[in-house]
């Protein structure tokens, strides 16, 4: 008799929403993860004493209202907030403020950015909805879209351009038709191209770069629940899905690694541990990136040549760089960014570059050059939770582009000083005070990310949102729609299955949802 009905592999958020939903439909499950805390990229970790950071992700994305009523998700503690964030190009221009009303963010674009802001973002908006159900990001349940159900998606020949663009185009080739000014908008380019090409390998004016700017505008329908600031950190968001999991009747076991899916017959029997011991289940759920669960967990001989030779193509190159900083309280933002200094607008502010710098920097980060003007996006999270710093003290991330990841005249441990110093000059351009509030501060780069969540290459999407790995060429939970994977009982459920990466839960949810379609 199996010790479990089902083990999901990785407790990522992802994973533990896989957990918890087979659990309470009554299949006895067990969530196991190699490391010290479960939570995976959705954590909120104690780096220095008293300083808590969110490691990777810090939002609860736009959430299917399904997903959100069967996790239970509705009824977490959030921080309030009037301003989501602020975009600065960082050379003078007047910021742009992301206000959570509507009304307001229209208001503040008309007043200090013109109608042709406006009508631009709307111009952007409408474009992306094509894409958007061509994508099928917040779908809860469904497959993925061949490219000609993507296409069926359109309802006029504007749709079939659109959908196009996402699938042919790039950043650079959209926001040129609907933001084409580059001084008077260059704060909102800035920021698309940012928002864009952090899921990609790909300079904004790159063909193919426009599916992540898609992916990132896409918002699902009317009866979603809205991007969250959870209270606590993102890692309450775990906590809770650790209690869903555990109340019904779950298990979770840290510092617990998976050598080996154990498969018998056709059909999954379990999982062999790091040391030696096996768990006995009937069904076994993924949290681990698709390439990594299909080439390196199960023996070769169980899976055709050409399926593991198209998982092992998936391109992973992450090219970024994060930092978490403790801060001896808030820095002091100079002219002409002394709004700033409310602490309304102080959870997340951009430095970003032009479209053309951030090519240029790609470009040149092919090379082994270190861009010198990072684009940098930066949070101060306990401004408005403070039991993540201590008193009169802040926590403080910065996340930048592009690392580079092919070098010759440096070391990888001297570039990554080298950029990090660079950040710390940026940031400290526009807060004079930045550099002498540092009390502690730890860089990692996407070799340490890949080390921490097991995200190859250090990708957080496991899978960069490029055209060619979306759609049928990202996997479900069966695999890919016309290769599936001939292993009964074996299902994946990372941020590299359709749904793709972003706290959305949908990956992990399709797993779910599949495992106990066909254990009915």
């Amino acid at each position: 008799m199996a010790q479990f009905d089902a083990i999901v592999i990785g407790a990522g958020h992802n994973g533990l929403a896989a957990a918890a939903l087979l659990q309470k439909a009554g299949v006895r499950t067990l969530c196991l993860d190699s490391k010290l805390y479960a939570g995976g990229m959705a954590s909120t970790v104690e780096l220095f004493d008293g300083y808590r950071f969110e490691i990777a992700g810090s939002l609860q994305f736009p959430t299917s209202a399904k997903v959100s009523a069967e996790l239970g998700l509705d009824e977490l503690p959030t921080v309030d907030l009037d301003v989501m964030s602020v975009s600065l190009r960082g050379i003078g221009d007047e910021p742009v403020v992301y206000y959570t009303d509507p009304m307001k963010l229209l208001t503040h674009l008309n007043d200090v950015h013109g109608a042709e802001a406006v009508n631009g973002m709307a111009g952007l908006m409408a474009w992306s909805q094509a894409p958007t159900r061509a994508l099928g990001r917040f779908d809860a349940g469904t497959p993925p879209k061949t490219i000609d159900e993507m296409y069926a998606c359109a309802q006029n020949e504007f749709e079939r351009s659109a959908i196009t663009d996402m699938l042919f185009g790039s950043v650079t080739d959209v926001l040129d038709r609907y933001l084409p000014d580059a001084e008077k908008h260059g704060a909102l380019r800035g920021m698309l191209s940012f928002l864009a090409v952090n899921t990609t390998y790909r300079g904004p004016a790159t063909p193919g770069s426009a599916a992540a700017l898609a992916f990132g505008l896409a918002i699902p329908d009317e009866n979603a629940k809205l991007m969250k600031k959870l209270r606590g950190g993102i890692g309450s968001l775990t906590a809770h899905l650790v209690d869903l999991l555990e109340s019904g009747g779950g298990e979770l076991r840290l510092r617990t690694k998976v050598d080996e899916i154990l498969v018998d017959g056709g059909r999954v029997t379990g999982v062999r541990l790091e040391d030696g011991s096996r768990i006995d289940a009937p069904i076994v759920v993924s949290g681990v990136a698709p390439d990594l669960t299909v080439t390196k967990l199960i023996d070769p001989n169980l899976v055709p040549s050409e399926v593991r030779d198209r998982f092992a193509r998936v391109d992973h190159r992450g090219s970024y760089l994060q930092m978490h900083f403790a801060l001896d309280g808030m820095p002091t933002f100079a002219e002409p960014y002394e709004k700033l200094n409310d602490p309304e607008m102080q959870l997340a502010i951009g430095l970003f570059s032009t479209p053309e710098e951030l090519q240029r920097q790609w470009e040149n980060s092919r090379r082994g050059i270190v861009p010198a003007d990072p684009a940098i996006a930066m949070q101060f999270p306990s401004v408005h939770d403070g039991d993540l710093a201590p008193d009169g003290k802040h926590a403080m991330s910065a996340f930048s582009m592009w690392f580079p990841i092919s070098y010759e005249n440096a070391s990888y441990g001297d570039l990554r000083v080298e950029m990090s110093r660079r950040v710390i000059e940026k940031i400290t351009r526009v807060a004079p005070d930045f550099e002498s509030k540092i009390i502690r501060h730890t860089t990692f780069t996407p070799r340490h990310m890949g080390t921490m969540f097991g995200a190859p290459g250090g990708d957080y999407c496991h899978g960069l949102i490029h055209p060619e790995q979306m759609g049928p060429n990202r996997p479900g939970p069966r695999g890919f729609a016309d290769q599936p994977i001939s292993i009964a009982g074996l299902y994946l459920g990372s941020a590299g299955c359709h749904g793709g990466p972003g706290i959305t839960f949908i990956p992990g949810y399709n797993a779910a949802v599949q495992a106990l379609a066909d254990a009915r």
